[in-house]
């Protein structure tokens, strides 16, 4: 099959959906062999089908040494606009045999944050027909994700710019602290800033949520100590919790997290909460109408909740 709409600027050729898809999966396993594997065809095949896609293009795509694949920066633009085609011309053919339903690709931090859910559960009220494909990534990965075309919107905080991608706070959380069920902290009202320095804290993997550990850090340091950290890390909010569980550490989490044991208990900061902002992320440039439809349901439910109207952004000691 051929997309007569992609001539070659430099040779006049064609591009061909399957070198597109080729392209992508090399992109995806950025390993000529397990791309291949994958496209159930041999390793030279792959690269043939590559070079052929180059020259038709007019520019390198792919970096390749005998010790590493990758895309060069055309072929990371490239990757954007190639998924897009496929996703297009597989809409199209769900729309030719009446099969297509509206899809939304959502990143999430971990399925205990619950920040999102009354979003999502609003959104599919009114849309039942909406598939909503919640993929598990932190922010920095998703700002990646976003960018190549491999998910409309994310969740989480941007602490600063990201080219191309677009944020709006939805919600001010009420930040607490996540204690063993009999830590003497456990049956007060709210457990003050400054207790934590006598704690021993359980920071998010930095690669997988730099954004909140800043977060914390900076409380702390308003409050005017360091904090002393887990000596470790996990990489989900389940395994958090067990070594909260353990007596190990202690974990500050927002007030929408869910699904706590009778082991545990969470107490918000006080006497005044710090307030953690969760944002919508997504592609600045032409949002999908499922991407808008969500912005406007957020918007929505953060006026009728009260979720940013009010409350504080700085934080607080």
């Amino acid at each position: 099959m051929v997309v007569s709409s992609l001539p070659s600027a430099a040779h006049g050729g064609r591009i061909e959906l399957r070198q597109l898809r080729y392209f992508v999966t090399l992109a995806e396993e950025l390993h000529f062999g397990r791309a291949a594997a994958r496209e159930h065809i041999v390793p030279s095949a792959l690269t043939a089908q590559v070079q052929r896609l180059e020259r038709a293009v007019g520019v390198q795509l792919v970096d390749r040494t005998t010790r590493h694949v990758r895309l060069t920066e055309a072929g990371d633009r490239f990757l954007v606009e190639a998924r897009q085609i496929l996703d297009h011309v597989e809409r199209a053919a769900e729309q030719a045999r009446g099969t297509a339903a509206p899809t939304l690709r959502l990143g999430v931090l971990d399925e205990g944050y619950d920040a999102i859910r009354p979003v999502l559960r609003a959104l599919q009220r009114q849309q039942p027909e909406l598939e909503i494909h919640q993929v598990q990534a932190g922010v920095p990965e998703q700002c990646r994700m976003l960018a190549d075309g491999r998910l409309d919107v994310g969740v989480g905080r941007l602490p600063g710019p990201a080219t191309g991608v677009a944020a709006e706070v939805f919600r001010h959380d009420p930040l607490g602290v996540l204690m063993a069920a009999d830590h003497p902290y456990a049956d007060l009202p709210h457990v003050p800033v400054g207790a934590l320095r006598e704690e021993t804290l359980l920071l998010s993997d930095g690669d997988v949520a730099p954004e909140f550990n800043a977060f914390v850090s900076e409380m702390c340091k308003l409050a005017g100590f360091f904090p002393a950290s887990f000596p470790g890390t996990v990489q989900t909010l389940r395994a958090a919790v067990d070594l909260v569980a353990e007596k190990r550490c202690v974990l500050c989490a927002p007030a929408s997290t869910s699904g706590w044991p009778d082991d545990v208990r969470w107490r918000p900061l006080g006497p005044v909460a710090p307030r953690y902002p969760w944002s919508l992320l997504w592609r600045a440039h032409e949002p999908s109408a499922q991407v808008l439809d969500l912005i406007a349901a957020a918007r929505r439910l953060a006026t009728e909740r009260g979720w940013t109207g009010g409350a504080p952004e700085e934080l607080v000691s």
